[in-house]
């Protein structure tokens, strides 16, 4: 063991850390970040000054100023996602990706942490066996070690784990050394997990490359990040944009396909406004060791009733104490085969997301911690936002049903007698038509620029299985995600006011094939918007409700059906296997065929009876 200090961090006064190197970003920099936040600063002063002439013509009520600031605010971030989007597809047009640099880097030791509690240990083996041995049929110059840290606390899975790792270090013959342990109390949760590690054996290693329990990454993308790191002494951290892997099942397939095909120019815009100040995703990264214990110690905030909490979505934060202590965190997309799993069912991503949520939205009361970087605090906004954003998006849903068809008739009319149209213009249909075209236009912008970017982010037709599968898959993609988008606006508004009422979410490992749910369970998981979308489908019977609001209804009456159909499995059949499929699908790269090898043989050999225990 290597003992380190890691002091707690004070959030109410600055920390600079001396061995950190003077860094800033490039002084492009500024001109790129001019470049994606104006045009949405502009597009959406544009659309307040629009719908503020539009419904001033008689006088101007709070109500009016109410919606038009949902509106603005709504507005602003999709406005960002698709300037972002096109900075990125910009860069990807213009410049070609270069090739790593293979001269003389330093040589580092680096240790692999696998963090894990209760997961399945066939998987979590599997994908070790499969990046060590990547990494010893690729040359380099680093040393690396693996540490497989458990907080498992079922004693079944447990014995497991050590199981695996007894056999693991019995058949196999690595150059990596390779370490198990497992904690008595899981004090602090995954943050306490990496501090109790940091704390024992960290001064041994100069950089750590933290996995997640689900992530695999080939040899070149650990061997990528470690150069990375070597040639650029003032990184504390470096991400990779990891790709979805392994998902067999509808909703998988939606997410995993949106991921690959889509992701790389929002990620290239990121990478390149960001700069050095990049954010943190708690996995799939290399952190220098010493920085981030120097620097990271995360303290507890204050809870209801005064008591200390735990920071939740810690990875935020960490990457925000990194550059403020004045390490640059960075952010490289073209480090390619760095790979994670996904939620199989909406359910299970729903459960996922509540978890999410409540940390993301615990960030904004730390947007004020003293010396946190403009960008650092940004990160910490946005990640609340796309959570905030659902119930603004709820609203704006429930003023339009309620004010009804633009006509005398709505159900605020209806039920009080007032009528909040008496004075706007009448909106006819065009009118109506082209406001719909153009906030659909905004919502798929960023996913037309990644499809049309998608060669040169590297993605070949063949690989997606064929001009015309790549046209059908996102024909698909974008029908599906429409009427899994009201669902999920309705989910993210539980999520929203749960967290805000107080609730905590479980700390329970992720359903990485979906989990079994009946029909009641999902009866009961969609009740809210199975009920809302039949109280629409009602209205509009009754003349009460807009038409234009269908799809939206038909997506919540329809809540169950499609929950159901999320876990339907695209690989039970040879046709629908195609459907929204990837390269790392269709054409799996040797380090997911090793892995998946790995795992069965692993899943074998935890399926034999323990020759440690005495027969009965």
């Amino acid at each position: 063991m290597a003992p380190t200090a890691m002091p707690v961090q004070a959030l109410d006064r600055p920390y600079r850390d001396d061995a950190a190197p003077e860094t800033s970003s490039a002084s492009i920099t500024r001109f790129w970040r001019i470049a994606t936040f104006l045009p949405a600063i502009l597009a959406t002063g544009a659309l307040i000054a629009a719908f503020t002439d539009w419904f001033a013509m008689d006088g101007f009520s709070a109500f009016e100023g109410v919606v038009i600031g949902l509106i603005a605010f709504t507005f602003f971030w999709i406005a960002l996602s698709v300037s972002t989007a096109l900075l990125g597809v910009t860069t990807l047009m213009l410049s070609r990706p270069k090739l790593r640099v293979r001269g003389p880097v330093e040589p580092l030791d680096v240790a692999l942490l696998v963090p894990i509690y209760n997961e399945d240990t066939a998987d979590v083996f599997g994908n070790a066996v499969a990046m060590l041995t990547a990494l010893d049929n690729h040359p380099h110059v680093h040393s690396y070690d693996l540490f497989i840290l458990s907080d498992t606390r079922d004693p079944v899975i447990a014995d497991q784990e050590e199981r695996a790792f007894l056999a693991l270090r019995a058949e196999r013959g690595f150059s990596s050394n390779l370490y198990y342990r497992r904690r008595e109390t899981n004090t602090d949760r995954k943050v306490g997990n990496l501090s109790d590690w940091i704390a024992q054996w960290s001064g041994r290693y100069a950089a750590m490359l933290v996995l997640d329990a689900d992530s695999l990454m080939s040899g070149d993308a650990i061997i990528g990040l470690t150069d990375a790191m070597a040639m650029d002494d003032s990184a504390g951290l470096i991400q990779s944009f990891p790709t979805l892997f392994g998902a067999q099942t509808l909703f998988g397939r939606v997410q995993q396909f949106s991921n690959r095909v889509y992701g790389a120019a929002l990620a290239e815009g990121l990478a390149k406004w960001t700069d050095r100040e990049g954010n943190y995703w708690g996995h799939n990264a290399i952190i220098r060791t010493a920085a981030f214990a120097s620097c990271a110690g995360l303290p507890k905030v204050k809870g209801r009733g005064g008591k200390g909490k735990l920071i939740l979505s810690h990875d935020f934060v960490e990457a925000g104490l990194l550059r403020r202590a004045g390490w640059s965190v960075r952010f490289l997309p073209r480090i390619g085969g760095s790979y994670e799993e996904v939620p199989a069912t909406l359910i299970d991503y729903v459960l996922r997301d509540r978890r999410w949520c409540q940390g993301n939205l615990q960030h904004l009361g730390l947007v004020g911690t003293r010396g946190f970087h403009a960008v650092s605090r940004f990160h910490l906004v946005s990640g609340a936002m796309g959570y905030l954003m659902s119930p603004a998006w709820f609203a704006l849903l429930l003023v339009w049903a309620l004010i009804g068809n633009g006509q005398e008739t709505s159900a605020i009319t209806y039920f009080s007698g007032f009528d909040p149209q008496v004075s706007w213009p009448k909106m006819t249909t065009g009118n109506a038509v082209a406001i719909l075209a153009f906030m659909y236009g905004m919502l798929l912008a960023p996913k037309m620029m990644g499809a049309a970017a998608a060669n040169h982010a590297g993605i070949k037709m063949r690989e997606m299985g064929g001009f015309f599968q790549f046209v059908w898959s996102l024909i698909l993609e974008i029908t599906l995600s429409i009427l899994y988008a009201p669902i999920m606006m309705v989910q993210q508004t539980i999520a929203v006011i749960r967290t805000a009422l107080g609730f905590r979410e479980s700390w329970a490992p992720q359903q990485r094939r979906g989990g079994r749910y009946s029909w009641a369970a999902m009866i009961k998981f969609h009740l809210v918007e199975t009920v809302m979308g039949w109280l629409l489908v009602i209205g509009m019977a009754q003349g009460l409700v807009t038409l234009w609001l269908l799809p939206i209804a038909i997506s919540l009456a329809g809540a169950v059906l499609l929950s159901a159909l999320s876990g339907l499995n695209l690989g039970a059949a040879r046709w629908s296997a195609r459907q929204m499929g990837t390269p790392e699908h269709l054409n799996a790269p040797d380090i997911i065929r090793t892995a998946m090898a790995e795992r069965k043989r692993f899943a074998h050999v935890l399926s034999q009876p323990d020759p440690t225990v005495p027969a009965e």
